[in-house]
């Protein structure tokens, strides 16, 4: 273990994260100086950061274009009878016009009650709970309740607007929303670091499927399924090389992955020439 955290220490010192800025979609909130902005573009991002990036930029970027320079501003006074024509079109893999349209007057509705996502998350964080697991769970559940008869016809939560909203509750590993909390409680790195009230130590990883392959391989999960109780098995591991902030790891792992460098098999002839092989 000791030679593995010296690995990924190493990693880490020498990844270059200004450089995958623009292949990742924390580019969107950073364009925004003001928290309520960066909060919103960073929620949207993460909310359709699914798939192949070449395909979900241009969508968040559609979504994100009436907001001008303050998306947040534009949310909170959003109408769906005026704006609604901003969004036509706008439709990505599972997630139909209506549901992006929802989703935007489901964000409109929580900025107006509670003023920020932030604010809102606080009504369900405690430092006495494990991790952010419980008030993600709140979260999500505050945001699930907002009747939805005025963009469906009927209060309803179809499967395209669900995708969007996966819980802990449910046994996801919840990776977007995972995503976007580290982007808002870690200060390091790229990581904006707005949501201070956060402890790093408390985030759980955003296990995608390159963080499952390559965590199995290095031995930091046994488990096969990428849920929620294998993300949490995987950030506990990493607590043992960074109990403060496990998560600076995140961001190198992941990209590694994308690169195709990692393949997930145990051949020496690919592990071998891998950045975390440990002869």
């Amino acid at each position: 273990m000791h030679s593995l955290k010296r690995t990924l220490d190493k990693f880490y010192r020498d990844f270059d994260f200004n450089e995958r800025l623009k292949h990742d979609p924390i580019e969107f909130p950073h364009r925004y100086s003001d928290p309520g902005d960066i909060e919103i573009a960073g929620f949207i991002a993460c909310c359709f950061a699914y798939g192949k990036v070449g395909l979900f930029k241009p969508v968040i970027e559609k979504i994100l274009e009436p907001g001008g320079k303050h998306p947040a501003e534009f949310i909170k006074n959003f109408s769906l009878k005026r704006d609604r024509k901003y969004f036509s079109g706008i439709r990505y893999r599972f997630n139909q016009e209506s549901d992006v349209l929802c989703l935007i007057y489901l964000l409109s509705q929580t900025l107006n009650e509670w003023g920020s996502l932030r604010n809102m998350f606080y009504k369900y964080y405690s430092h006495e709970h494990d991790d952010t697991g419980p008030a993600l769970i709140g979260f999500i559940n505050n945001i699930l309740s907002i009747d939805t008869l005025s963009v469906y016809g009927k209060n309803i939560k179809l499967s395209g607007l669900m995708q969007l909203f996966p819980s802990p509750e449910k046994g996801s590993a919840c990776k977007r929303l995972n995503l976007f909390l580290r982007w808002m409680v870690r200060t390091k790195d790229i990581d904006l670091g707005i949501w201070d009230n956060i402890r790093p130590s408390k985030l759980i990883i955003p296990l995608d499927t390159h963080i499952a392959r390559i965590s199995r391989c290095l031995g930091l999960t046994k488990r096969t399924s990428s849920d929620w109780k294998t993300a949490k098995e995987i950030t506990e591991a990493l607590k043992k090389f960074d109990t403060r902030d496990p998560l600076k790891y995140d961001f190198a792992l992941c990209h590694h992955g994308i690169s195709g460098l990692c393949r997930g098999e145990k051949f020496k002839d690919v592990c071998s020439a891998c950045s975390f092989f440990i002869p």
